[in-house]
């Protein structure tokens, strides 16, 4: 099919007249009956291929059950879908129209098929997310500016909102319109305008997202700086290697100098020239709006579209706590003795160490920043509800890493009832004015905290709110997001969502493979499901934290687990490097060795967990990775030996005594 055409490979309504003008209709026999005016299905495959309506036999077949799904023809009997094979098919009459009914006799709509994506399958290996921490929102979103405005910041910002761009004079229509330039848009954009679509992406704020500008990129170039730090004045450590490091200092100034510097050479890859010269997209830096099913509007323009993908992602949450909405405010406008109250999106701004650093969430983001501010020599304290960190996570995984934080000196206050409330003192540390922290505990106690730089790190919002979602029919919730189906289509029939603002998944590289998954059923009639995505995930503190698949309370719904465990204190490579704490955990089905799901706590453990993503993307089993060779001494190592584990559990008594008989016979 022609990329020329905005509808080629898009519209169906080109490739069905094709289709009836070419497949031969007549009256076929078959078992002494006769059909009247049908074709059969192979040869309609014949027809589409020919026809350069798709290149290949399978593709052929997804089209035939597109038209099929949409009422176009139906099997003679209505008792298989389209298949490459000598079937009989009608032409349905009136066959652009839906067919089926509901009870009181409307047609169904699209709408009906809708679900969030979290929904669980009987074969989904997704485990289930917990909600976000009982802490009611506040509407209130303040656009965050990136500061210093030093060589690196500016070098960013050329690149990921230049000020001198200007928006190209808008197409008469496009295959894809992608509104949002974090992750999930950037892929959906870059691969849509691979394939040959016309493609037009629009952002408002940075391109990258958060990932590029306040996640992924400057946080683990924090985190390295500090585990280098540690690593060099943890004596302990060193003393038993026969090292003695003297006179090791920080400068906080730097190193947040060198997390800008890496994150303005890395953010070409997102760079508007990129994608405008480079992959051949119209980039648009403004705010987008819906104005009907087919049509968004930036900056005066508008943008008419076949298809639409939202990855408009999401933005920190702010707690219900008396104060906190109007300090994080002033803060932000820099009003003069404004206290630091930060969100991921603003924290890499700072360039001094506060000395007294507080975080309000246990997740992932305030144990990351919580545990290297620690490192750097802030007196550091982490807030929680729960009663413990990491609340999805293994119990006695989230206690080593807490035990492992805790003698590094970072504080925990994890029965926090209510947070009553957050001023200021009036008085300053160094350059920090300081402020009070009241929280009620779940015992009935009061507390009161004092710190200079407040981090809150309490769950995210999807970016949902501005963007007149109604005019275009899509269905959203505030706090869920924009509401998709398994193949991620809204309720809104051509118009998809990816990323944060439509699933509890978020993670980068879960935004990407979304993307993914819409680029195929947008564009080329895939049926992709989100819930068979096989989804790993890492906390990058020291020890990581690393999962994939089920947990063991998910699995009890599957029938009957396995679980294997191996310790790196059994590792050779581990207690070599002086890294024994942690272990890896699998969980198998009962009577087979399928993995359903792993956690692993220690040492690479982000690297460690792709290993097991692939087997269980490949369905290969973890006694079958027991007969695969690693280099030794390796980490990795620890997972072959859990495959040896379960083999040997799976030798029954009756196996045993057949192997000890033959055993006899060599003798």
């Amino acid at each position: 099919m022609s990329s020329d055409s905005v509808d080629s490979g898009i519209e169906i309504d080109e490739i069905v007249s094709a289709f009836k003008t070419s497949v031969v209709v007549r009256d076929r026999k078959h078992m002494l009956k006769t059909y009247k005016k049908c074709f059969v299905g192979s040869e309609a495959v014949d027809v589409l291929v020919k026809k350069d309506i798709v290149s290949n036999r399978k593709d052929a077949v997804a089209v035939g059950q597109v038209m099929l799904a949409e009422g176009i023809f139906h099997h003679v009997l209505r008792e298989h879908q389209f298949e490459d094979a000598k079937l009989f098919y009608q032409f349905t009459e009136g066959h652009g129209e839906k067919v089926t009914k509901v009870q009181d006799g409307s047609k169904v709509s699209w709408s009906d098929f809708i679900r969030p994506v979290t929904k669980e399958t009987d074969d989904s290996l997704q485990p289930a997310m917990p909600a976000s921490a009982a802490t009611p929102e506040i509407d209130f979103n303040i656009s965050e500016q990136l500061a210093p405005l030093d060589e690196h910041n500016l070098r960013l910002l050329d690149s990921v909102h230049p000020s001198a761009w200007q928006d190209p004079k808008a197409k008469p229509k496009y295959h894809m319109v992608v509104i949002g330039a974090g992750t999930g848009g950037l892929v959906t954009a870059a691969g849509s305008a691979g394939v040959g679509a016309r493609v037009a992406m629009i952002e408002k704020n940075l391109l990258g997202g958060d990932c590029l500008n306040y996640g992924c990129v400057p946080s683990k170039a924090l985190i390295s700086a500090a585990k280098a730090y540690y690593a060099v004045t943890n004596q302990k450590g060193l003393t038993e290697m026969g090292i003695t490091v003297e006179g090791a200092t920080i400068d906080f100034g730097k190193v947040m100098e060198r997390l800008r510097r890496l994150r303005a050479d890395i953010a070409h890859n997102d760079s508007a020239e990129r994608f405008a010269s480079k992959l051949g997209v119209d980039v648009y830096l403004g705010h987008a709006k819906f104005l009907d099913k087919n049509t968004v509007e930036v900056n005066g323009q508008k943008l008419t579209f076949a298809r639409c993908t939202i990855a408009t992602g999401g933005s920190p949450r702010l707690p219900d706590v008396s104060g906190i909405k109007e300090l994080f405010e002033a803060y932000h406008k820099k009003e003069e003795g404004a206290p630091a109250i930060v969100t991921n999106e603003s924290i890499f701004n700072l360039t001094e160490l506060p000395p007294r650093f507080a975080a309000i969430g246990n997740g992932a983001i305030g144990l990351e920043i919580a545990q290297s501010m620690t490192r750097f020599g802030s007196e550091t304290t982490v807030f929680g509800r729960g009663g413990r960190i990491m609340g999805k996570e293994d119990a006695d995984i989230a206690k080593i890493l807490q035990d492992q934080m805790s003698s590094e000196g970072t504080n925990f206050e994890l029965g926090v009832e209510k947070y009553v409330s957050l001023k200021k003192t009036g008085r300053t540390n160094g350059s920090y004015p300081e402020m009070e922290m009241q929280v009620l505990l779940k015992g009935g106690e009061s507390k009161t905290f004092l710190f200079d730089a407040l981090l809150v790190a309490a769950g995210r919002t999807p970016n949902v709110g501005s963007l007149d979602l109604e005019k275009a029919a899509v269905k959203y919730d505030k706090k869920e997001g924009v509401i998709v189906n398994d193949r991620l289509e809204t309720s809104s029939k051509g118009i998809f969502a990816v990323g944060d603002c439509c699933t509890a998944y978020k993670f980068t590289h879960v935004a990407d493979f979304m993307a993914r998954i819409v680029i195929r059923n947008s564009l080329f009639f895939g049926k992709d499901k989100f819930s068979k995505l096989i989804i790993p995930w890492c906390t990058y503190t020291e020890p990581e934290v690393a999962h994939v698949g089920l947990y063991e309370q998910d699995i009890a719904k599957k029938g009957q687990v396995v679980t294997v465990q191996k310790d790196f204190a059994d590792n050779d490579r581990a207690i070599l490097e002086g890294e024994t704490e942690g272990f890896v955990r699998i969980h198998t089905l009962k009577g087979s060795d399928k993995i359903l799901g792993a956690s692993i706590v220690g040492a690479n453990a982000g690297n460690l967990i792709s290993e097991l993503t692939l087997a269980m993307n490949a369905d290969y089993g973890l006694g079958s990775i027991a007969s695969v060779i690693h280099p030794y001494p390796t980490q990795a190592e620890a997972i072959r030996a859990a495959g040896d584990l379960l083999n040997k559990n799976r030798l029954t008594p009756t196996v045993r005594a057949v192997l000890r008989q033959v055993l006899k016979f060599q003798n």
